[in-house]
């Protein structure tokens, strides 16, 4: 079994360009999507009007995946972030010095999600399914094969091929490809300032929803008797924390999960 990895950025979305030309031998995408409440707006577009589409006319497909529970009902991220019971946070908030906390998001909502849909299609260790990562040449410090499942055998074929992600923008765009946004959930706290600031002055309702969940996340640490945490690096409100003055500054969304799971 051979799938790739989708995570609807530039390098996945470059991948799919390369199986439609032949380059590479992969013809199934698995998109492990983290909720349409969580993923970012203009990454679901991407991914239903232009990519699967596209995926339709070469032959190709591409499956989107979901978090289920045991009882068969499916979790998103934010389900998980507000549910009131919950003792631990996914993502890696902020704390009051700035630092990132523990992230268990790409593992939780990407990697066993994809994990658990090729071991139900008969992945084993003895047999495993070969997994292709949208990991460029610019980025191959975040290829790390150590990090697969027993039943998965990682595949880097842009870094087999040499690619760049501007080699990865050129080759979408001769496939007649517009170039997808940044694949993240809208309020990744791995975002850079620059980020946050856009998101308020272009997106107020997602930069809302942002704020909400900052405030849900901090009311229940305060029952638990903890401290307070941020999504953005300046230990503050994010409302506080991110003016809408200086609207020039605008920065890229920092450091993808060093997987390769996710924001690719």
């Amino acid at each position: 079994m051979k799938v790739v990895s989708y995570g609807g950025g530039v390098q996945s979305t470059a991948l799919l360009a390369l199986a439609a030309q032949g380059r590479i031998d992969h013809n199934l995408f698995l998109f492990a999507n983290v909720g349409d409440d969580s993923e970012h707006p203009a990454t679901l577009e991407y991914l239903s009007q232009v990519a699967m589409p596209f995926a339709a006319e070469h032959g190709l497909e591409i499956k989107q995946l979901v978090k289920t529970r045991r009882d068969g009902t499916t979790e998103t991220l934010m389900d998980k972030l507000t549910d009131p019971e919950a003792r631990s946070i996914p993502i890696p908030v902020r704390m009051p010095n700035g630092a990132p906390g523990r992230r268990a998001c790409t593992a939780d909502f990407k990697i066993k999600v994809v994990g658990r849909w090729l071991r139900a299609q008969g992945a084993t260790a003895a047999v495993p399914a070969d997994v292709a990562i949208g990991i460029s040449l610019d980025e191959i410090h975040r290829a790390n094969r150590r990090r697969a499942e027993k039943h998965e055998r990682i595949e880097y074929p842009l870094l087999d091929l040499g690619l760049r992600r501007s080699d990865c923008e050129q080759i979408i765009a001769e496939a007649g490809l517009p170039i997808p946004p940044k694949s993240a959930c809208f309020f990744c706290p791995f975002k850079t300032v620059g980020s946050w600031r856009q998101q308020r002055l272009e997106e107020p309702e997602l930069f809302a929803k942002s704020v909400r969940l900052e405030k849900v996340i901090n009311e229940r640490r305060r029952l638990l008797g903890r401290d307070e945490v941020f999504l953005s690096r300046y230990g503050r409100p994010l409302d506080e924390a991110i003016a809408v003055s200086d609207p020039q500054v605008v920065g890229e969304d920092v450091a993808a999960c060093d997987s390769g799971w996710c924001m690719t």
